[in-house]
């Protein structure tokens, strides 16, 4: 193994196996299958659910902490076997590249009706008059500023391990803003919160499925809309000498995983391919872990026992 992958690995939380099958069915079962754990609480979900499912269908899965910029070299490599919940408009290069060479494969759509955008508590539209609308922020960078960034407003982007989607819009779009990245998800939250609390200002880079949406009343700044050439021809869009002058396209969510995946264990292949989740039952899944304390073992398992008639026959027809 190699050092990524070794510290990929460092923190593999392993459970064992249920409902024993026919081992031809299942593939190579003295394998543990090796589920990636990424920074949001709706990946963890999605993949503590998928891995209910296979431990159900005979299964061995650890579950591998695994940054999500970082972990595609160990897929390709069969170190992690999977990715499950994968989002098109911000993952990688290195996972195009890899797609194109074959040495990760597309495992389908997760079912998401995902959203991802500059947002605010809607008190911030008395701060900066004019929002929804983008051009509203052109005026307000002081009242959206903070000490560490005047005369720029701050705009607090993704965690870094996610990229830097706002720091690119702000440079496309030209405005007089710093792109402050976040420490983690529940930093965003954090800060999403106390602005409520004290009708604070406050600018984000935020995306839906998530309670939070919904529990602090987030409105879209409406960005010019986009499309693919404005992430490719600087000509393209309001700003003609820069890229990313846009918003953020729709953005397709699925499953990846290691080529190899479905020879090894041809259910599971069967499983993850056909599993979905709709944002109408995810988003309130991640309210139940961080708001109400919930661990995700728990909540995972309550969907589970709540939804047997929607997963069982999956897993019964990849096992017959």
């Amino acid at each position: 193994m190699n050092s990524t992958a070794h510290r990929l690995l460092a923190l593999t939380v392993a459970f064992g196996t249920a409902m024993p099958v026919m081992a031809a069915d299942l593939g190579n079962t003295s394998r543990p299958i090796r589920l990636a754990i990424h920074e949001w609480t709706g990946q963890h979900i999605t993949t503590h659910i998928v891995g209910t499912l296979l431990q159900e269908a005979g299964y061995t899965v650890e579950y591998v902490t695994a940054g999500y910029f970082n972990v595609w070299g160990a897929v390709g490599e069969g170190e992690v076997s999977a990715s499950l919940e994968v989002w098109a408009s911000n993952v990688p290069d290195t996972y195009w590249e890899m797609a194109k060479a074959g040495t990760v494969t597309d495992m389908g759509d997760l079912g998401l009706s995902a959203r991802e955008g500059f947002a605010y508590p809607a008190h911030v539209a008395e701060i900066c008059p004019g929002l929804p609308d983008w051009e509203a922020l052109k005026n307000c960078a002081m009242q959206l500023a903070t000490a560490d960034t005047i005369p720029q407003g701050r705009l607090l982007d993704y965690p870094a391990d996610w990229g830097t989607p706002g720091a690119d819009r702000v440079a496309g779009l030209g405005l007089p803003f710093k792109a402050v990245p976040a420490g983690s998800e529940g930093a965003l939250v954090t800060e999403i919160r106390a602005s409520v609390e004290k009708n604070s200002p406050l600018l984000v880079v935020f995306w839906q499925p998530h309670w939070a949406v919904d529990a602090f009343d987030l409105q879209w700044v409406a960005l010019p809309e986009g499309e693919q050439a404005c992430y490719e021809d600087p000509a393209w869009g309001v700003n003609p000498d820069a890229v990313n002058d846009c918003d953020f396209l729709p953005t397709r969510v699925f499953k990846a995983a290691w080529p190899g995946l479905a020879e090894t264990w041809p259910a599971a292949a069967e499983i993850i391919q056909g599993f979905t989740l709709s944002t109408e039952a995810q988003q309130p899944l991640m309210g139940a872990v961080d708001v109400d304390g919930r661990s995700v073992e728990e909540v995972a398992a309550d969907w589970i026992e709540a939804n047997r008639a929607s997963w069982e026959p999956l897993v019964a027809k990849a096992v017959e």
